[in-house]
């Protein structure tokens, strides 16, 4: 028996010392693809893990045995046994190092590029491995959620309602609201049959803010109580909320490029008062517009991916709005415009008033899952991997078929392929660090307006990282819209 458990204990530590430095190796290999260094060079510096370093260790001990004359006296350790722990030391402090130096990164690296031995393979074995490692990624999560602080919990109530049930489809009529009860903070009684919560709403300011007579905008109350009581229907009277905080809320554009956000952000009388704020201005003056008018609205916060940060992220704060015991998403932030440098630019949207939570949560990831109001929730890394297209794209109907993923290596050159019923398309590629575009070649192959037409673009890329922008308009002249941001890699 003390055989046999011997046997398997040698086992188990022979198999340790191959995993740990295979496990080093990817980690630092898929930090090299994210950030388009050399993986090969990485690769190959992986035989100092084993049997390089380990190896020269056991050399160094040897010479100072002899140095110290015990060189003729028997080791404890068999040099098996010696090599096996000496190589578990170095590679387990190799991986603590870089996932001390870079845990945020070793994440959203593995998350993202885990996979990058596999390249294009898509066999059943390539697929078993490809989930393997993104699970594996996924146990590292616990690392990046500990170094990557929200600043905007803290405005988060502890005692908001909970999504029992996720929102219902938002191309069918919301049933019918009613009053039961008197409406919160004196907001007026009765509702009417609510009009159909469709998505994409008209990219156009509800008439009751156009209109709002200066007397209705002294305070949070009597802008609340003035949409209540003029807008019935719940549906246009969460619409004519959100209009009013995009239309005279203005983001505040140096405080968030310095990182120098008032505390009282949060507090949505301040907001209110300076018509100036960030995200969790924006989304806290939502909830106490709601309250006024006696609507369910909610803080949420999590992480956002823009034009920016295709691929990871950044703190964010939004809301969530219960209308007939079913839930919807709104930012409100998103559509008001936005930044150039930390110059803030008004442009009203309703791209993120009551979206489908599957394209909302392209962009959005909330710390709190449920929040996503999927029936199957998707994971941190899982959003990390989707392709950064806006709500425009996924309104226009657009399906992008290559590539699949939010951040891509290629040599020269990426070929963009993607389902395409009428929108005419422009792409260009810009430094992912910013600066001036260059046109990628776009064909319009075979576009019926059938509906299953597809449109390619090849964009000829210098080495570097780049980020790969989309436009589309229903004409070939006039304004495009940004439709989608992917992260490419070049070498």
């Amino acid at each position: 028996m003390a055989r046999a458990i011997a046997v398997i204990f040698k086992a188990l530590a022979v198999l340790l010392m191959v995993a740990a430095p295979l496990l080093g190796v990817w980690v630092a290999s898929s930090l090299a693809a994210y950030a388009n260094a050399r993986v090969g060079w990485v690769v190959l510096s992986g035989l100092l893990l084993f049997p390089g370093l380990p190896l020269a260790w056991e050399g160094i001990a040897q010479w100072r045995r002899a140095r110290d004359g015990k060189g003729n006296k028997p080791h404890i350790l068999t040099f098996g046994d010696r090599l096996v722990l000496r190589t578990l030391a170095v590679n387990i402090a190799f991986l603590g190092i870089l996932l001390a130096s870079t845990p945020k990164t070793a994440f959203v690296a593995l998350s993202a590029r885990g996979d990058w031995f596999l390249r294009s393979s898509h066999g059943s074995l390539a697929e078993r491995l490809r989930r393997g490692a993104f699970k594996l990624a996924g146990s590292l999560e616990w690392l990046y959620d500990a170094t990557h602080p929200n600043p905007y919990d803290k405005y988060e109530a502890k005692d908001r309602p909970h999504p029992d049930k996720p929102g219902k489809p938002v191309t069918t009529p919301v049933a019918t609201a009613t009053a039961t009860g008197s409406p919160q903070n004196g907001a007026p009684r009765g509702e009417t049959e609510a009009t159909p919560a469709s998505w994409p709403m008209p990219h156009a300011l509800h008439p009751i803010v156009t209109n709002m007579p200066p007397e209705a905008e002294q305070s949070i109350e009597s802008v609340g109580h003035y949409i209540a009581a003029h807008e019935k229907d719940p549906v246009l009277r969460i619409k004519a909320l959100h209009d009013w905080v995009t239309d005279r809320i203005a983001y505040d554009g140096p405080a968030f490029r310095s990182g120098n956000i008032p505390f009282d952000d949060g507090d949505s009388a301040k907001v209110f008062q300076r018509k100036l704020g960030v995200c969790a201005g924006y989304s806290q003056l939502m909830v106490a517009l709601g309250k006024a008018s006696g609507d369910e609205i909610v803080y949420v916060v999590g992480n956002v991916r823009t034009s920016e940060s295709p691929v990871d992220g950044l703190a964010h704060a939004w809301n969530a709005v219960r209308i007939s015991g079913a839930w919807y998403l709104i930012d409100a932030t998103f559509d008001a415009g936005y930044l150039e440098g930390d110059k803030f630019h008004k442009q009203y949207s309703s791209d993120y008033l009551f979206t489908p939570p599957e394209v909302f949560g392209v962009s959005h990831f909330p710390e709190d899952k449920d929040w996503q109001l999927r029936d199957a929730p998707i994971s941190r890394g899982d959003f990390i991997r989707q392709p950064m297209m806006q709500p425009a794209f996924y309104a226009r109907h657009l399906e992008l078929v290559a590539p699949d993923r939010s951040q891509v290596s290629v040599s020269g050159h990426v070929d963009i392929v993607l389902k395409n019923p009428s929108t005419q398309l422009l792409v260009d590629y810009v430094p992912s660090t910013g600066g001036t575009g260059t046109d990628c070649a776009v064909d319009h192959r075979g576009d019926s307006g059938a509906g299953n037409s597809l449109t390619h673009a090849r964009c000829d890329l210098p080495s570097g990282s780049w980020n790969v922008m989309l436009f589309g308009s229903d004409a070939d002249y006039g304004k495009f819209e940004h439709l989608g941001t992917l992260a490419v890699n070049s070498r």
